[in-house]
């Protein structure tokens, strides 16, 4: 599969090409754009603040140009957090999307968007002080509403970025057990 991985909050950092090594070594091919221009960040906070610095109109257009010139070849729109909330975006605007991977983050979904039996899957913290109960069931039933096929995964105890091993919300157990699932679905993707 072709993967466009986007980061979290954070930035570009060292747990998000792990990530993309990670699935390379499963066969697919990985792009991980900086929308940060460089920037990193130790703190949710800084990571904000630079967003908002940005804008998200801003932050849009440079995922959109880092896509294009593979959107051809049917992408798999992954990301982290709010990278999660980037692919999402992408993916809906995109009818030649393979799927949507989102790992620790979700977006609004504009009332007309289309994604006819787009696979999706979500893996998300439980509880999540960034994705509540109420936001993701009702995230949930508008996914549903554009048609995508939509495949949830929490996990108890782990904390938001629970994938990332230098933050402290990291939980190994979860986060194995996150990318078991989610390379099945990547290779069911591949074989559909």
């Amino acid at each position: 599969m072709n993967i466009m991985l986007f980061h979290s909050i954070y930035g570009l950092r060292p747990a998000v090409r792990e990530a993309a090594d990670r699935l390379r070594a499963a066969g697919h091919e990985v792009w991980t754009p900086d929308l940060f221009e460089g920037r990193t960040f130790d703190t949710v906070e800084e990571g904000m603040e630079y967003r908002g610095e940005i804008g998200k109109d801003e932050l849009l257009k440079r995922a959109v140009l880092a896509a294009a010139p593979y959107s051809e070849c049917g992408l798999v729109y992954a990301g982290f957090s709010l990278g999660a909330s980037v692919a999402q975006t992408l993916a809906l605007g995109d009818d030649k999307a393979r799927g949507l991977l989102l790992l620790h983050g979700t977006s609004d979904i504009a009332p007309n968007a289309q994604a006819e039996d787009l696979p999706v899957q979500l893996h998300v913290a439980e509880p999540d002080p960034f994705e509540t109960d109420d936001w993701l069931s009702a995230w949930y039933l508008q996914m549903g509403r554009t048609g995508a096929d939509v495949e949830v995964y929490r996990y108890a105890g782990a904390g938001h970025l629970y994938t990332d091993p230098e933050l402290p919300d990291y939980d190994a157990e979860a986060a194995e057990a996150t990318w078991r699932v989610a390379l099945g679905f990547l290779d069911g993707l591949e074989n559909a």
